[in-house]
């Protein structure tokens, strides 16, 4: 939907997630839209170089936020926010459900 403004369909995929869930890596969003691992980590790359996003490592993994000092970032989200209503109501679903704790073992579905 946006690939004609951003110019990639990754670049779209990545800031979408981030989007939707406020932070994430590159190989999580590589696995959630089930694409190579190469184009998300050069767009994560771009978009860090041109400071809409910024990075902290956190053990091994590099997590990557939008940039609260981003001239435009209000603006960014809003647009991102707006795009992502006209999604699919699965896809919307999956981006929207954050579960990052273990689930208990004998705890049923």
């Amino acid at each position: 939907m946006l690939e004609s403004i951003l110019g990639s369909i990754s670049c779209e995929r990545v800031l979408i997630f981030l989007a939707a869930r406020d932070e994430g890596y590159a190989r999580e969003i590589a696995t959630f839209y089930t694409s190579s691992l190469a184009p998300v980590q050069k767009q994560l790359d771009k978009l860090e170089a041109g400071g809409v996003l910024v990075s902290r490592t956190v053990g091994r993994t590099r997590l990557y936020v939008f940039n609260p000092r981003y001239p435009f970032m209000a603006e960014l989200k809003t647009l991102l926010t707006k795009a992502l209503t006209f999604y699919d109501q699965d896809l919307q679903s999956r981006l929207l459900l954050d579960r990052r704790r273990p689930r208990r073992r004998a705890k049923p579905l």
